[in-house]
């Protein structure tokens, strides 16, 4: 096996996984704006295919959480908790638009005439 400079740098192994992982990023991101897989031929494969991609990040991630040091990566946990429960929070507020308030009656529905074509 070729002995290369990311063996003894971890900060070049780093910047490997973090440049293989945004590519994966970027092809799942494409695949996402095309056809849905299984409309697409082959689908298995590229369900197999983000299945690695995504155990790539789960490496990359456990990689960074490696490498920094314990109350930095409080840190980053707390942080990550605090954006998360953001994230809920505007979760919640949207669904609260969308459904009526308890005990209110929900919107009635359209009147719909049919309108004769001859």
């Amino acid at each position: 096996m070729a002995h290369t400079e990311t063996d003894d740098d971890p900060l070049a192994a780093l910047r490997e996984r973090i440049r293989t992982t945004a590519a994966a990023a970027d092809r799942m991101a494409q695949e996402a704006g095309g056809d849905s897989e299984r409309d697409r031929p082959g689908a298995s494969g590229a369900a197999s295919e983000a299945t690695r991609e995504v155990q790539a990040l789960a490496g990359l991630v456990g990689l960074l959480r490696d490498l920094l040091p314990d109350d930095l990566r409080r840190q980053v946990s707390d942080l990550i908790r605090q954006v998360l429960l953001l994230v809920r929070a505007v979760i919640d507020l949207y669904l609260l638009r969308l459904e009526p308030a308890r005990g209110e009656e929900p919107a009635p529905a359209p009147i719909v005439v049919d309108i004769p074509l001859d």
